[in-house]
Parts: structure tokens; sequence; C-alpha cells
């Protein structure tokens, strides 16, 4: 049983390092965003805003055929033109989106309440249009277990990315500021483009991922094949619906703070609140980095497990070391919290760290409910998947209907933790009904509450016993309980 963890294992490491690294370096550019020299957070608060639009259009362009692609090519029947066929539709569909957007982008501009700024709307068509086409060749490498060459595509996607943000941001706009200029400065840089600057460099950065890519786009040679299609469609399309759903929970709160708030706050203080909640959200980021590498490596290894005897097992093991490593890195954000604030460097956005708990708790639910989620997956009820992800959405846009009026965005974290923890109960019934596994529930919440009761308990002792002692105490604490709570499993797995 130890080998397929150990496999899954080096799998996320290896994914992690071009997937959570990636990432991880794409994030830090937020104490270069929201640094007192660069933007105010009402500026910031456009940057997030803008790609919460983006995260509903990269489920829609690719509708489910990435996750389609891993199920119909681990079938016994599958046909040599999966691949090619699944590219096919996708190539088509978002040439037909990039043309309507350009064509519509100054009434859409205008609903986005930016009318001086219908170029977003073009630079965001490309965007999301060329990293949906360049998703099926990365979910390729993913099949081929090809790590390598996907973590290049994604370093020179993110090298690019924040070379060019600090090319324009960290070089030429201090430069400019203290009246200093030179050729680069002359001929690349116009101070009044602003945040403009961070979509031309992602616009840039995701061409020069899509070139990358584009060898394994011709190998596919655009072979159509209806049945592959039909098939590819009937299990995906759900999985639209669930995405959809699921961009709902992780941000529609962003479009919904400006909605509601600005006719009552105006545009600078709404656009401020949403960069304080932006930025504050991104506190949550190695979880939800962790999160995303353990996906990428999850998913076909999920799959591939299901034709072992001891599969349920191992399921039962995965979702044990999940949550335990969730549970020590929500202990330590929040037992350093005074030092994780300085990722962002101003301070004007510190009255929002209030949410960074919640949110953190929320992102280990979100990650508990894809543990899960295998079972609709394995079975081929991916219905479920999408009764359950509209159900997050009713219960997301419901929850922040109510609460963003009285507690603006500290009510949006409480709806996404309410909204991700109803997800995984639901979907923990279904499963034991459809695919039984039998988790370890007592232990997984018992890891999950001792995480929580450490870090109120230290808030609550910090007054009177050194905080690093204090700290690193119960840090220590943590995981000698986790090691003789899990000596035996630790044991196998190191065999």
């Amino acid at each position: 049983m130890s080998n397929p963890i150990k496999k899954l294992f080096s799998q996320t490491a290896i994914y992690g390092v071009s997937s959570i690294l990636a990432r991880f370096l794409n994030y830090l550019l937020t104490p270069l965003y929201t640094s007192k020299q660069v933007f105010s957070p009402d500026q910031y608060g456009i940057i997030t805003e803008m790609y919460a639009y983006v995260a509903f259009l990269i489920v829609l362009l690719t509708y489910g055929m990435e996750t389609a692609f891993f199920r119909l090519t681990t079938r016994k029947d599958a046909s040599p033109n999966t691949y090619s066929t699944v590219v096919t539709s996708i190539v088509s569909t978002t040439a037909i989106f990039i043309a309507l957007a350009c064509f519509g982008a100054e009434p859409i501009a205008k609903w986005l309440r930016y009318p001086n700024n219908s170029e977003f709307v073009i630079w965001f068509a490309f965007i999301v249009g060329l990293d949906a086409i360049s998703s099926i060749p990365l979910a390729r490498l993913r099949k081929e277990n090809k790590a390598v060459k996907f973590a290049l595509a994604n370093f020179l996607n993110v090298g690019t990315n924040i070379g060019l943000n600090l090319f324009f941001l960290a070089y030429c706009l201090p430069k400019y500021n203290a009246g200093e200029t030179n050729f680069l400065i002359d001929t690349f840089y116009n101070p009044e483009l602003g945040v403009s600057y961070v979509f031309i460099s992602n616009l840039i950065a995701s061409t020069v991922k899509f070139a990358v890519l584009s060898p394994l786009l011709l190998k596919g040679r655009f072979k159509f094949e209806k049945a592959v299609f039909k098939k590819a469609l009937i299990y995906g399309l759900p999985l639209l619906f669930a995405g959809m759903a699921g961009m709902v929970n992780e941000t529609i709160d962003r479009i919904l703070l400006k909605r509601m708030l600005f006719p009552e706050m105006g545009e600078l203080k709404t656009m401020t609140l949403i960069g304080i909640y932006g930025a504050c959200y991104k506190i949550s980021i190695i979880i939800t980095l962790f999160i995303q590498a353990f996906r990428y490596a999850a998913e076909p290894f999920f799959f591939n497990q299901e034709k072992v005897a001891n599969a349920k097992d191992v399921y039962v093991l995965v979702m044990n070391y999940f949550i335990i490593v969730c549970s020590f890195i929500f202990l330590l954000i929040n037992l350093f919290i005074d030092q994780v604030k300085y990722f962002i460097p101003n301070p004007e956005y510190w009255e929002g760290l209030t949410i960074v708990p919640i949110l953190l708790l929320a992102n280990i639910f979100l990650g508990i409910y894809y543990n899960l989620a295998i079972w609709y997956k394995l079975t081929d009820k991916t219905m479920y998947g999408a009764i359950i992800s509209v159900f997050g959405a009713m219960v997301t846009l419901i929850l922040n209907i109510i609460l963003i009026p009285k507690f603006n965005y500290v009510g949006s974290a409480w709806a996404t933790l309410i909204c991700y923890s109803s997800m995984c109960a639901i979907s923990y019934y279904f499963g034991r009904k459809y695919f039984r596994i039998n988790y370890n529930i007592k232990k997984i919440f018992s890891y999950l509450m001792l995480s929580i009761a450490l870090t109120y308990l230290a808030k609550y002792l910090s007054g009177n016993i050194n905080y690093f002692f204090l700290n690193f105490s119960f840090i220590s604490l943590f995981i000698a309980i986790i090691v003789l709570s899990e000596r035996q499993s630790f044991k196998s797995f190191l065999k």
C-alpha cells in the first residue's frame, strides 16, 4: 500500500516544483502590487475584480474537456483520436469566443463599469482563450507523466509574467517617479497605463506558454471523431456546470461586493474594500497552492488507482495525509500572522487580516471536497458533482446577498466557509451511498480541531508568554501528536 502513496507524494512534489513554485512566484507579485509606491487599494481592487471574471471564463472555455480527456484515455475502448478531438473542439469554441469578445468590447466594458477601457475586454479575451487552449496539451503532459516539460511550460509562462511586471512596475515606475529617464523608459513605459501593465504582462506570458505548447497541439493534427466528442461532452458538460458553480463559490464575492456596495459607498470606497479583500485573500496562498499541486497529481493518480484491489484503502490514507498537511499549514500561518502580514507591505490593507483564518479553513474544506469528489468521477456520476456545486453556488449567492450589506467582505469570507463545508457534507453523504469509502472522519476532524484550538489558545496566551517560544511550542506539540497518532501508517509509508 505504501508504494502508490509514495508515488502520489512524489508526483505532488514534482508538480509542486512547477505548479506550486510557479504560482508562488506569481503570487510574490502581490507585495509589489500592494506597496505604497505602486497601487493603492482601490487600484488593486481593479486587478482583483478583473481576475474574478477570468476564473469564470477559463471554466467556460474548457467545459470539462480536461477531465474528460483523462477519463476517456483510461478506458479500455479509448480511441487514438481522443486527444485530437478534444483539441479541435477547444480551439474551435475558443476562436468563436475571442471573435465575439472583440466585436462586443465596448458594450461589455460599459457593463463592467470601465467604459474608457474596452481594451481590457480584448486583452482578457486573448488571455483566457490562449490559456484554455493550452490546458489540453498540459493535460496530455500530466497524463503521460512528462512533469519536466509540464514544469518548463509553466515556468516560461510565470517567468515572462514576473519579468515584465518587474520591468514595468519595479524598474520603470520608480525611475519615472524620481524624474529619471532612459531609452527603455521612453520607449516602453507610459505612466498613464497604470494597472494595464499587469494585464499586458499576463497577455504576453500566455502567448509565450501557448507558443511553447503549440507543437503538442499540432501533433493532434485536428482529427475530429464525433463519437469521441459525444462521449467527452456527456462526461464533461456536468463538470462545466460544476466548474461554473465552483467559480461562483470562489470568485463571485468580488463581483457582488462591487455590484452591491457601489451604489451606497461610491467607486473609491468600494474598490478599496475589494482591494483589501483580494490582498488578504492571497495570504491563504500556501494552502491554495498545496491543494492545486495535489489536484494536478491526484486526479490521474485516482483514475489509475481505481484498478488496484486495495484502492479504497489508499484513498483513505491520502485523505489523512492531506488533512495533516493542511492543518499544519493552517496552524503555521495563523501563529505567525504578525510576520506573514508583511507579505502585504502597505498597512492600509491590514484591516482585512481578520478574514485570514476563515478563508484558510474554507480552503481546507475545498480541498477535502476535491478528495471526496473522486466517488462521482470514478462512477461516471458527474451530474452529482454539478448538483452539489450548484447547491454550493446557491448558498454562496444567498449568504453574500444577506451578509455583504451588513459585514462587507467579512460576510463574504464566512459565506465561503459555510459553502465549502456544506458541499463536503453533501458529497460525503452521497459518496457513501454510491462509492463507499470508509474515511476516518473522527481523525480528520480531530486534526482540524487541534490546529484551530492551538491557534486560538496561542492568541489567548500571547500576552503572558514569549511570542516565539509559545508558537514553536505549539507547533512542536502538533507535530508530536500527529507522529504518535500516525506512527503505524508512517512506518508502512517509509518501507
